[in-house]
């Protein structure tokens, strides 16, 4: 209990698994479902719609694939970047705790 007080360990693995799962869950469902709102009270996201909404309608039907296909690729790698930053947090933070358990010999 000691250890944890003192922060020479970290409870944090729990919460950064918690945070990834709302980061990468929840997050874009509540966008998709607050879409709507956030663009009809929010001006510049009003404008960025207008002008990505008048590009996509001059597309051709295969250029509009290949964009969309681009978009899910994109969103694919954004989650791959997030759930990487975490798996990097939570491999920091066991390397600390097993380190210090190491030198406090509590490790054969």
């Amino acid at each position: 209990m000691w250890d944890v007080l003192s922060f020479n360990h970290f409870v944090t693995q729990d919460f950064l698994i918690f945070f990834y799962y709302i980061g990468a869950i929840v997050i874009p469902i509540l966008l998709l479902f607050f879409r709507g709102y956030l663009i009809d009270n929010i001006s510049f996201l009003q404008k960025i719609d207008r002008k990505f909404k008048s590009f996509f309608l001059s597309l051709k039907a295969r250029q509009k694939v290949v964009t969309v296909l681009g978009l899910i690729l994109l969103f694919i790698c954004m989650e791959f970047c997030w759930r990487v930053m975490f798996e990097v947090m939570i491999g920091y933070f066991d390397m600390h705790n097993y380190l210090y358990d190491l030198t406090k010999g509590r490790l054969q």
